[in-house]
């Protein structure tokens, strides 16, 4: 359905804006506070057109039982919006979320789980933005190296990300590769690029004094007008990741 977006703070630009957030469920990396007004005060301050959120929760008792992705949804107006859920936790859990100025023409989970490992997943939508339909996969990887390589040759060779991913396409989210090894290997032969360089630019954890490239992006078909990586003092305060935003012109 359409939905005016001039007065929700969106805005108007020839290329679309790509924020990617480990939010860590509101809870501060330092403080270990529940304050979730401050990752939405983080990403508003970066005005992004879609929105990649890694462990945002859904009915746990140490985010006080909200719904995050409701309260999210509405505090940025956005037009639409897919869940996740990875993990459970009680009678909730938590996961990706893509929230969107644009409408989604498709949203699809594809399991990265390995073996008994924890439960991983990444969340691909098919964005429907002005100035072309975009692959955006949102995913937060496994913690150890030969876990992650798996996984993402497993996410590639997936169908339901070889039928979104026919024309611009990005993978976004924490990918825990702090070695940056995951430029090699299936995302190279997949003809992918990595935006998020050079990763001494990229540091994002911990927030308040950051050490690994973390939080990164790679593309294929589509061009990197511009990308960072926010370090403002609220966003230090908001989680244990900073979050990075990428500007593409498709």
């Amino acid at each position: 359905m359409a939905r005016d977006t001039s007065q929700l703070g969106w805005p108007r630009r020839s290329t679309v804006r790509l924020l990617s957030y480990n939010i860590h469920k509101g809870i501060g990396g330092r403080d270990r506070r529940y304050r979730l007004q401050r990752i939405i005060d983080v990403v508003a301050e970066q005005r992004p057109d879609v929105i990649c959120l890694q462990e945002v929760d859904r009915g746990v008792r140490r985010s006080r039982f909200q719904d995050q992705v409701r309260v999210l949804a509405e505090a940025w107006g956005a037009v639409d919006h897919a869940f996740q859920l990875n993990h459970r936790v009680g009678s909730g859990g938590y996961g990706n979320l893509v929230l969107s100025k644009f409408p989604l023409s498709a949203a699809h989970s594809v399991n990265l789980r390995m073996g008994w490992r924890k439960s991983r997943a990444a969340l691909v939508a098919v964005v429907d933005a002005p100035a072309g339909r975009i692959a955006i996969v949102n995913h937060h990887l496994g913690l150890a190296e030969h876990e992650r390589h798996w996984q993402m040759e497993t996410l590639l060779s997936a169908p339901a990300f070889i039928a979104a991913a026919q024309g611009p396409t990005v993978l976004i989210g924490d990918f825990n590769d702090w070695r940056d090894t995951l430029h090699r290997g299936a995302l190279a032969r997949a003809g992918f690029v990595q935006a998020t360089t050079p990763v001494r630019s990229f540091r994002s954890f911990p927030a308040y004094m950051p050490a690994g490239a973390l939080d990164k992006a790679f593309v294929r078909g589509v061009v990197v007008a511009a990308a960072h990586v926010v370090r403002e003092k609220l966003a230090r305060d908001a989680s244990d990741h900073l979050p990075l935003v990428v500007d593409l012109a498709l």
